[in-house]
């Protein structure tokens, strides 16, 4: 009897308490990210001059700590979008300007890179950040590209939530009537593409490449070393922002 007694104490003694185990509610846990969180810088001139140790590079360190990030550049100065895509969108298909004679040709050394920098990696997040378009003022179809070099990427990598930070071409040139409707026509096409995808942003540039000649300041066609660090920065906070608000999706 005595440790019948001990047990009905016992139990008393939790029911009094007001706990039981059926009716408890304990919040769930945020499910950690899985995987690393990738980023692919490629373009032209403008993308070349950047160095992303300098800023892009500790900014997302920052955010998500070195062992969690991969940053892979690839860039060439002077080149079409069209040395990315492997098909032609323009009707009809140029045979004057920045025509390479295999379309595609900057794409495969592009993905190779990616691929091998990612292997044996669990990815998490793809974020490509693009600095192009100053040779593309004739492209009348920069918008289809712009889409296809996605797809690419999306295809070869098999990952389709790929997020995209576009870096708008600078004001320079805005001054001359030479080409003048071309550079608008770029600007405008990817600010329009970055707004319009669901995953995409941009970046503005217009302040990153004033440069002093005499007593006057110029809008160069290249940026300052303080522009490309500030570049690098800009890019970074826009891929942390999209990865976040995906997050909170």
């Amino acid at each position: 009897m005595k440790y019948v007694r001990i047990i009905i104490i016992a139990v008393v003694a939790f029911v009094s308490s007001g706990c039981s185990p059926c009716h408890t509610t304990r919040r769930p846990e945020a499910t950690p990210r899985s995987g690393k969180h990738l980023f692919i810088l490629s373009g032209q001139s403008n993308m070349a001059g950047l160095d992303p140790s300098l800023s892009f590079t500790p900014t997302v360190t920052k955010a998500f700590g070195g062992d969690n990030i991969i940053v892979v550049k690839n860039a060439h100065s002077g080149q079409s979008i069209r040395s990315w895509c492997k098909s032609n969108h323009e009707n009809p298909a140029p045979t004057t300007g920045r025509v390479p004679k295999v379309r595609g040709h900057l794409y495969h050394p592009l993905i190779k890179s990616v691929q091998g920098r990612i292997k044996g990696q669990d990815i998490g997040t793809i974020t490509f950040v693009w600095m192009q378009g100053e040779s593309d003022l004739n492209n009348t179809a920069y918008d289809a590209y712009l889409e296809e070099l996605l797809e690419q990427l999306q295809d070869d990598l098999k990952f389709k939530d790929i997020n995209v930070v576009i870096g708008r071409i600078s004001d320079s040139g805005l001054d001359r009537q030479k080409r003048l409707a071309g550079r608008k026509y770029i600007r405008k096409t990817q600010v329009l593409f970055a707004k319009s995808h669901p995953r995409g942003a941009w970046v503005d540039t217009d302040d990153l490449n004033d440069k002093k000649q005499g007593n006057k300041i110029i809008n160069d066609l290249h940026y300052t070393a303080e522009g490309y660090k500030l570049l690098g920065k800009r890019f970074a906070e826009q891929a942390i922002r999209l990865i976040n608000k995906a997050d909170q999706s």
